[in-house]
């Protein structure tokens, strides 16, 4: 029961620590003679490496993707891809004095109490490095995809300061070191941040992903629901604390005119929605909208103000985090949470058309 392991048909296995030689995953199901390289995969790596601005964590890896098995010739074979992504920058005598010690807000307690051991430099297996895993994996998603599908996300909250809808452009996520699709907000939200990265501290965020190009129909009733995986997937990722679809937490405040979306017939036969309150998906089954799904991540408990604690032999101690972290886990989020949308959508489409093709 180790739970490394994510997805039905396609799935992929992450392995590694933070400050190991070496992190990676093995992605099983890719369905073979589909063009792949590492090039296609390295282009998202580059997006979440970390050190590329002064807002997050300067620890300096070049993530370079090695593919080791599963291509031949440029294509997917069908057997198993293995991919390794080398540790070079890791500075393992920041944790020394923390060793014995539990940070508060961190996983140091819950994986002592559960497994008796704990790799204490950069926390191990629940170090946010092993997304780079992640990415991989979600980037051999997309190639399944294809390009019909379009998949974006950007950070629209840090702390309690959020976008202007109106200025919404998923053109800018890529111009701005906050992975913001308000170009306004990124500037004014850049000093709130600098403020708080010289301080020490750390602040919050909520991220948005969006699907463009599903088609209707992918999902199953009760236990196979879209939204539940995505759910899963989006909870899965470091930090995170609360995932929506849709209106979420919102359609709570509307009442059931407001919240239907309305339909009238559209082109060749379809529906066309009036409204998305329901981000894409209904009764666990993709609509043919936009899937749309947030999640809130919390502020980095690695911070430089003092935090009570215990030691491991029960002790009160007081917790100061050295090294080098995010004060705001929400920018190298972003393109995680593109790669975990494009792993739950292409399980998905491969268990659709194993039943329905």
């Amino acid at each position: 029961m180790s739970f490394n392991t994510f997805g039905r048909l396609f799935r992929f296995t992450s392995w590694g620590e933070s400050h190991g030689p070496a992190i990676g995953c093995t992605v099983d199901g890719v369905p073979p003679r589909i063009e792949l390289c590492e090039a296609d995969i390295q282009r998202y790596l580059d997006e979440r490496r970390p050190g590329q601005s002064k807002y997050t964590t300067q620890r300096r890896e070049p993530d370079t993707v090695k593919i080791l098995s599963g291509v031949f010739e440029g294509q997917t074979t069908g057997t198993p891809i293995q991919l390794m992504i080398e540790n070079v920058d890791q500075r393992s005598k920041d944790y020394g004095e923390i060793a014995q010690s539990y940070r508060p807000g961190h996983a140091d307690f819950t994986y002592d109490a559960k497994y008796g051991i704990r790799d204490y430099r950069g926390g191990g297996r629940s170090s946010a490095r092993e997304t780079a895993a992640r990415v991989g994996a979600g980037a051999i998603a997309r190639k399944i995809l294809g390009d019909d599908i379009q998949i974006r996300a950007g950070m629209v909250q840090m702390g309690p300061l959020g976008i202007d809808r109106n200025r919404l452009d998923w053109s800018e996520v890529r111009n701005n070191p906050l992975f913001c699709p308000d170009a306004t907000a990124a500037e004014e939200w850049a000093a709130e941040l600098d403020r708080i990265r010289k301080a020490g501290s750390s602040v919050g965020a909520v991220i948005e992903v969006v699907a463009d190009g599903v088609p209707a129909g992918w999902g199953a009733p009760v236990y196979g629901k879209l939204d539940a995986d995505l759910a899963s997937a989006m909870m899965s990722i470091n930090a995170a604390k609360g995932v929506e679809v849709g209106a979420g937490m919102g359609a709570a405040a509307l009442t059931g005119e407001e919240n239907a979306d309305q339909m009238r017939p559209g082109k060749d036969g379809k529906p066309e929605f009036l409204s998305n309150n329901a981000g894409g998906i209904l009764g666990g089954i993709s609509t043919g909208q936009q899937v749309v799904a947030r999640f809130s991540v919390k502020p980095t408990s690695s911070i430089l103000t003092p935090r009570k604690s215990v030691t491991s032999s029960g002790e009160a101690t007081d917790v100061v985090t050295k090294g080098r972290h995010d004060p705001c886990v929400g920018i190298r989020a972003v393109p995680i949470a593109e790669a975990m949308m494009a792993i739950v959508l292409a399980d998905h489409m491969m268990l659709h058309r194993a039943q329905c093709s």
